[in-house]
């Protein structure tokens, strides 16, 4: 068995000018070309640890933040951040810079999966990557949880599939069809588009995909699509100069102002064609934003599936959107914007924000019922029961004042850890102005006669809470916010299915419970 790497780290730097034949009609870098440069950076970095070719295994959610223009400076940095036996992640950075201005800004953060592939029938095994700092501890330490979620991400996808099947979700009566948003194009491989070894770049397939998922999209919104993220590249097989790589997109579902758009690539050599017996060779889902000539985002209309592949895709694209809520901001070592929006309906809204060693979460609720109600009883925890499934016990140990309560809290146990129990200050305050919310704030405090028990993992919540902005005579804004530390991302990617779909879940049981005691409140007034 041979051993190779490099005596350094695998870290490599491109940096490139954008000029106007890599950019599109607005006159910004091309996503299709970006996706080509960062795999050809990423795969250089593997190769420069290993010692030998690599070839593209997968690529993780890729988000854009920010758009490059013609005479600006792409700088992309990648690093290997852990090897494996064969294989390696692959940290990929992009920055913008105005030449002008000398301002740079971050437009991706990614993270690729590259295998070594010796000459002949060689093994290899990589060596341990260097670390040489903090962060190059940290990236390591959360690469071998992001390769745990990547290799169980199907197993995820199908349980929420699973759990979408079983509850019949879809009321999209007015939404339009996907059919006419069905694009195929064939390329032919030829020697430009491929490495040494006559295999077919990566980055070029991504780059193609790209081109049909972006003709797909315009199709429905019938504006200019801008790429705002990948859900994960993966390459099942290799393709060869001389094949015929068939593109298949189509739209799958729309959410607000963003479009998923599904493609599928086949390969085909001469005999292949022939007795039309494809190679299946990559998947993606694209998601796009729709803007209109000004750039401003455009409202899209809802999809209404029409057959049962659609309502496949429909839900699929759903899925996708809940696993990644949890997985973009939760195994990401950096976050420096607030996570993109996700929401499954008009009433219901959540972000995620990464700061340091804090994720903090927010959930916005639109709900039918006067916010001085819907205060009274979110102020009360012994009601929390009602709604909130992670609450398994609550009783008051101790009235500080009309305001200020101390509960004591458990929650059901998770496969593997015991159950939680928490000691928590409420604190409710009422509004001094009618612009400024009612407030119930909720933080761990430290109580003598409640000593943590064996029984119970002692557990603490930072800051939590809900400020609730009065709408009308008859609704308000119910927002909920919680604030962790880094030290529970690996309990949270234990569960990470359970815990995106139980967001939704809770706030959905959330709003059920303020408006039904809202019709028993009216009930009784009536009579």
């Amino acid at each position: 068995m041979e051993a190779r790497g490099a005596a350094e780290r695998g870290d490599v730097r491109m940096c490139q000018t954008v000029f106007p034949a890599h950019a599109d009609h607005r006159g910004e870098l091309s996503a299709g070309q970006l996706l080509k440069w960062m795999d050809a950076t990423a795969c250089l970095a593997a190769e420069k640890h290993a010692g030998v070719s690599c070839v593209t295994a997968s690529v993780d959610d890729i988000q854009f933040e920010e758009a490059a223009r013609v005479g600006q400076i792409i700088t992309i940095k990648s690093k290997v951040n852990r090897a494996f036996k064969t294989s390696m992640e692959v940290g990929i950075k992009v920055t913008v810079q105005d030449v002008l201005t000398n301002v740079e800004k971050t437009v991706s953060v990614a993270y690729a999966t590259y295998v070594a592939k010796p000459v002949g029938r060689g093994k290899i095994e990589l060596e341990p990557v260097k670390l040489l700092s903090t962060e190059d501890h940290l990236e390591h330490s959360l690469a071998i949880e992001r390769r745990r979620i990547r290799l169980g991400y199907e197993q995820l996808f199908q349980n929420l599939m699973q759990e979408s099947n079983k509850e019949d979700t879809f009321e999209e009566e007015h939404g339009v069809s996907t059919d006419l948003t069905h694009v195929q194009s064939i390329e032919l491989v030829q020697p430009p588009h491929a490495n040494h070894h006559g295999n077919t770049f990566g980055g070029q397939i991504m780059a193609w995909m790209e081109t049909v998922a972006s003709i797909s999209a315009s199709c429905l919104c019938h504006s200019y699509p801008v790429l705002k993220s990948v859900n994960m590249f993966k390459f099942w097989g290799p393709s060869v100069v001389g094949d015929h790589l068939v593109f298949n997109a189509i739209v799958n579902n729309t959410f607000q102002n963003s479009v998923d758009v599904g493609v599928r690539v086949e390969a085909y050599n001469c005999e292949e064609w022939i007795k039309n017996q494809p190679r299946h060779i990559n998947s993606a889902f694209l998601i796009f934003n729709a803007v209109n000539d000004s750039g401003e985002l455009l409202t899209l209309p809802r999809i209404k599936p029409t057959t049962q592949d659609g309502m496949r895709r429909y839900l699929g694209a759903i899925a996708r959107r809940r696993i990644q809520l949890i997985r973009k901001c939760i195994l990401s070592a950096k976050v420096d914007k607030p996570s993109d929006l996700w929401e499954k309906s008009n009433q219901i809204k959540i972000w995620t924000h990464e700061e340091g060693a804090m994720l903090s979460l927010k959930v916005e609720m639109q709900v039918k019922i006067p916010s001085h109600l819907a205060f009274s009883l979110l102020s009360d925890f012994t009601l929390r029961l009602q709604w909130d499934k992670h609450f398994l016990t609550c009783k008051v140990l101790q009235a500080v004042n009309e305001d200020d309560k101390i509960y004591y809290v458990t929650s059901p146990p998770m496969t593997g850890h015991k159950p939680r129990d928490f000691v928590v200050l409420v604190s409710q305050r009422q509004p001094f102005k009618p612009s400024e919310p009612y407030i119930v704030a909720v933080k761990s405090v430290t109580l003598t006669s409640m000593p943590p028990s064996s029984d119970y993992q002692r557990s603490e919540i930072l800051c939590a809470g809900f400020q609730i902005y009065s709408d009308s005579d008859s609704s308000c804004t119910v927002c909920y916010f919680n604030q962790v530390t880094s030290g529970v991302m690996t309990y949270f990617a234990a569960n990470l299915t359970g815990l995106s779909k139980s967001i939704e879940d809770t706030a959905l049981e959330c709003m059920k419970f303020l408006e039904m005691n809202n019709s028993k409140l009216k009930l009784k007034t009536d009579f």
